[in-house]
């Protein structure tokens, strides 16, 4: 069983080995979570939250359905971090004026205090994250990754 705790640059186990950059995709992205976890704890959110009020605070209010597929989960999880942050007083829930059966979820004056707290998050993680790495460094990483995204995006739509 994988603790975590295994150093950079191990061998994938045998099963992963058609798959190398693959298993190191997973690997690093669960640790960055459980970073990431660990920051925003120290804020009073769970992941997620954050991401749901980046975009709050970018695009304004939102139907609460279209939030739910645009973080690709369901209504339940959607509206439990909505109720979540709405008892935190980061949200409220308002009838959409477009059509009363739909909620949109909106920041609120309170949450704008908060964002300076999640934006030092995001540049403490990407700190923790990047290391010792020179630019060019992580512009070379980024590249590769948005590479890679858009390989991954291609196969899905059949390109």
């Amino acid at each position: 069983m994988e603790t975590g705790n295994t150093p950079a640059g191990s061998s994938p186990p045998s099963a992963a080995a058609g798959g190398p950059i693959s298993y190191a995709i997973v690997r690093l992205t669960r640790i960055h979570r459980i970073r990431a976890a660990q920051l925003l704890r120290d804020v009073g959110l769970h992941p997620l939250q954050e991401l749901l009020m980046m975009r709050l605070w970018e695009s304004g209010p939102q139907r609460q359905v279209d939030l739910a597929a645009e973080f690709d989960t369901d209504s339940a999880v959607m509206t439990r971090t909505v109720q979540r942050l709405e008892r935190a007083g980061y949200v409220r829930r308002v009838p959409d004026p477009g059509d009363r059966r739909a909620t949109r979820v909106e920041p609120t004056p309170a949450s704008l205090a908060l964002r300076s707290r999640v934006e030092q998050v995001w540049a403490d993680l990407e700190r923790l994250t990047v290391g010792g790495m020179t630019d060019e460094q992580q512009r070379d990483v980024l590249a590769g990754m948005r590479r890679m995204e858009a390989n991954l995006l291609a196969a899905s739509t059949g390109e």
